[in-house]
């Protein structure tokens, strides 16, 4: 399982994006490849540079569990694509997400 992150900073947060009921969902993709494409995706889009992380599928899905996270598993059989609102980088888990106005 693989999450995104700025390079440099993996120890700090990941990237999420805000799903259809405003809450923070964390991508995890199943495929090394399928993570390297969407941070390409996101560099195209001017983020910063991001770092593809490989995590235990099992820990983290707990850690999500734990602090209510959602989550959102990429197989690779799906295509997603960068937002153009609503994403961000997570850099406190317990954060609340900004509130537009």
């Amino acid at each position: 399982m693989y999450l995104l992150a700025i390079s440099g900073k993996e120890e700090e947060g990941a990237y999420s994006v805000l799903d259809e009921d405003g809450e923070k969902a964390l991508y995890l993709f199943e495929q090394e490849d399928d993570a390297t494409r969407y941070v390409g995706l996101l560099e195209a889009e001017d983020y910063p540079e991001m770092s593809v992380v490989e995590v235990d599928e099992e820990i983290c899905i707990k850690m999500c569990n734990a602090y209510n996270y959602r989550y959102v598993i990429i197989t690779e059989d799906d295509f997603v694509i960068p937002p153009r609102d609503n994403d961000f980088i997570q850099n406190n888990p317990l954060e609340e997400p900004p509130i537009d106005r």
